[in-house]
């Protein structure tokens, strides 16, 4: 077998996301904290911070805020050998502004991202030498949601990649202000045969998929129906803005086996935007490192839970730190308060 250069690649819409300080508000602040993110580069960026060499495609303008993010990139230890660059008059950056929660007040969001740099994407600017390049690549729902050209874009590197040698995973990560349930569930069953690991919530899978009966069944016939190895389906409880639990099943289809463990309760959320795509890079690393759906799993729920105490989008959990949360959640006994 060809030795691979990187072990996951992805591809998505990078951002810039503006929040005001604090707990403050949208329309009263006055201050904005500025960040990099993106659902593909948060998932890309937490596999790296685990060990592997990761990589994302997505084109970003040929500026200043361009190079914040070529920069932030490369911080989390993500490949830009894929980055690509619009120096076109109307050449964009997508930006999204996030205002945190504070019981009985709910977070919010407001996005201004059309006509950014990533909807102008072709194929004829990718290298064709990537496909052949990862052992797994990586993309969602929000890529397909965009628009038309990178509904295609996406598409067609989801088969490319296939015919490639790469194992597909995506998570259906379904936004109701980008497109509708009824156009999602069409563009998604058609490229479900292509998916080798499914992240799609319960949900989704009852409304959008319009499934009915147990959770199990269900996750199960995707792999039925698709010929999907792997399905992941996350479990949270929201307390509060600031109180979650937080955990997962998974099923395989090769062991044809769920596999679960007791959900990390309490958390203290900082920031839960990225926790969703956290969950996925710590899955994707046990699959890739371990080849173990219980490993993964238990990477997944132990990167998530502590990505909703970092704020912004990005992790920023290495693989020690998350190792010690898992012993530390299977553990019964005592627990040292200090890392030291």
């Amino acid at each position: 077998m060809n030795e691979k250069s990187f072990e996951l690649i992805s591809f998505g819409e990078i951002m810039l996301r503006l929040s005001p300080p604090t707990n403050e508000r949208i329309v009263r602040g006055e201050i904005f904290e500025k960040r990099a993110g993106g659902s593909e580069l948060n998932v890309a960026s937490g596999v790296s911070l685990l060990g592997l060499r990761t990589g994302i495609i997505s084109k970003l303008p040929d500026n200043e805020l361009g190079t914040f993010i070529k920069n932030r990139v490369r911080f989390v230890g993500v490949s830009d050998d894929y980055l690509l660059y619009d120096s076109s008059p109307g050449a964009r950056l997508g930006v999204y502004y996030y205002e945190s929660g504070a019981h009985p007040r709910k977070p919010a969001i407001v996005y201004d991202r059309m006509y950014s740099s990533i909807n102008n994407i072709t194929m004829e600017e990718i290298p064709d030498t990537v496909y052949s390049d990862t052992r797994i690549f990586h993309t969602s729902g929000i890529s397909l949601a965009l628009s038309e050209n990178t509904r295609k874009v996406a598409i067609e590197l989801i088969r490319r990649f296939k015919a490639g040698g790469a194992a597909i995973s995506f998570d259906v990560n379904y936004r109701a202000n980008l497109w509708s349930e009824e156009e999602a569930y069409e563009t998604i069953r058609s490229v479900l045969p292509y998916v080798d690991i499914l992240f799609i919530s319960e949900e989704t899978s009852r409304r959008m998929f319009r499934k009915t009966g147990d959770l199990r069944d269900i996750m199960k016939s995707y792999c039925q129906e698709y010929g999907v190895r792997v399905v992941a389906t996350t479990q949270r409880t929201v307390i509060s803005p600031k109180k979650h639990t937080f955990g997962s099943i998974l099923y395989s289809r090769q062991s044809d086996a769920f596999y679960t463990e007791p959900p990390y309760k309490d958390i203290d959320v900082v920031d839960r935007i990225g926790s969703g795509d956290a969950y996925v890079a710590g899955v994707l690393f046990g699959l890739l490192n371990y080849n173990d759906p219980q490993k993964a799993l238990e990477f997944g729920n132990a990167t998530s839970s502590v990505k909703n105490t970092i704020p912004g989008d990005l992790p920023s959990s290495d693989f020690g730190e998350i190792a010690a949360i898992i012993k530390n959640h299977q553990s019964d006994g005592p627990q040292s308060e200090m890392n030291r």
